[in-house]
């Protein structure tokens, strides 16, 4: 090797080496937890002796992308009453599922639950069977029939996949208006959701 070959390949190797230094990760920007307040979505108004419908009433479609409820397509959950919809599968309600939207429960800490599910363990509604079950301990709540109360049930964790294949997570908090600590059934507006959610705008699974 000659004097002029060994100088300049130890040009170039100094040349990478100070690249290397300069080259720096700039860490993604923490994903923002929303919280949404007050999502009024009553049930049908029932005849309670002859179980007649009086009032059939709509379902109150949520997107996490708009962070609002939408009156289109794009929306990704659906409330009502307790039952909560995906945009996305079939099912017997008088709601058009167009996108490819699924859920699944998990227990565990909302803050730490920081990666969003395989695709495969997402489910979609098929009939009566829904991808987040309704029914007291069967989903996101349970039901004191003592006091008529609708209770979150606490480490329960909604993961979305959303009607356009983003993701999100969601912890619901109350099911009474203005969230109150200690709610009465009598007293309280019932069927008005407050809850948490962080949104996974670019398509990857990293919910923190």
């Amino acid at each position: 090797m000659t004097k002029n070959t060994f100088w300049v390949l130890a040009l170039i190797a100094l040349g990478f080496t100070a690249c290397k230094k300069d080259e720096t990760v700039t860490p993604s920007d923490p994903l923002t937890v929303e919280t949404f307040n007050n999502l009024f979505a009553p049930n049908d108004e029932i005849n309670r002796e002859t179980g007649e419908i009086l009032k059939e009433n709509n379902f109150v479609k949520f997107s996490f992308s708009a962070k609002d409820t939408v009156s289109d397509d794009s929306w990704d959950l659906a409330f009502k009453g307790t039952k909560i919809l995906v945009n996305g599968g079939s099912g017997s309600e008088n709601v058009t599922r167009t996108g490819h939207a699924g859920a699944i429960i998990k227990d565990g800490i909302f803050d730490e639950m920081i990666t969003a599910p395989e695709d495969s363990e997402y489910r979609q509604d098929s009939g009566s069977d829904l991808a987040i079950p309704t029914g007291s301990n069967n989903g996101w709540y349970v039901y004191n029939d003592a006091a008529y109360l609708i209770t979150p049930i606490a480490g329960k964790v909604i993961f979305v996949r959303t009607h356009d294949d983003k993701y999100a997570k969601l912890e619901i908090l109350s099911y009474y208006k203005d969230a109150p600590a200690n709610p009465d059934a009598f007293t309280d507006q019932t069927a008005t959701y407050t809850f948490r959610f962080i949104y996974q705008e670019d398509g990857s699974k990293n919910l923190q």
